[in-house]
């Protein structure tokens, strides 16, 4: 393989009582131990973006990168940590999930890498548009990120804007593959129908 991951960790838990939403625990794991568990045998490495306090995540035993576009402008700064950190690696491709997202697919990186584009997003059924998708789950060519850079510095902040300049394609996934975990209700759902 020629690809790594990057685990966006994302915001705070704020509808969860503060703190880093992927340290919620389900069942005897956080939600971060579960995504690393599903996504490294699927990958030769993994990376967690992050901002501030970068030790606060010393215990999950991975490298962590920080954005490196000022005033955290989204998910898009976090796949550019993650694709700088990769081509200093020596890979090619960059395989993007979220930590709020504990159930996605043991084959994404596999079904991502089904598809010749050099930005693949996952997608899940939508009754009105056909497909909806998932942009945080996602496979990105490492040598765009000097692309994306540029764009960030430009401004742009939605991933779909971007994603769709460089001819992304969409892979379709079942519908609930990428439940995530926003409020309280869903962590309560997720005990009790993914432990």
């Amino acid at each position: 393989m020629t690809e790594c991951a990057v685990i966006l960790a994302g915001g705070q838990a704020r509808r969860m009582g503060g703190g880093d939403k992927g340290r919620l625990m389900l069942g005897d794991q956080s939600l971060i131990q579960r995504v690393v568990e599903r996504i490294t045998p699927q990958v030769d490495a993994v990376v967690l973006n992050a901002n501030g306090d970068l030790s606060r995540f010393d215990d999950i035993g991975l490298p962590v990168v920080a954005d490196s576009v000022a005033d955290f402008p989204g998910p898009l700064a976090g796949i550019l940590a993650g694709m700088d950190w990769a081509a200093g690696q020596g890979h090619e491709w960059l395989i993007s999930v979220a930590a709020d997202t504990p159930s996605f697919p043991l084959d994404l990186a596999e079904r991502l890498a089904g598809s010749d584009t050099p930005v693949v997003l996952a997608a899940t059924p939508d009754p009105e548009r056909g497909r909806l998708p998932q942009p945080t789950f996602g496979r990105w060519k490492v040598a765009l990120r000097h692309d994306l850079r540029a764009a960030l510095n430009d401004g742009v902040r939605k991933i779909r804007q971007w994603t769709q300049a460089q001819g992304e394609s969409l892979v379709l996934f079942a519908e609930d593959d990428f439940f995530n975990i926003n409020t309280p209700e869903d962590l309560a759902w997720a005990e009790q129908n993914l432990t």
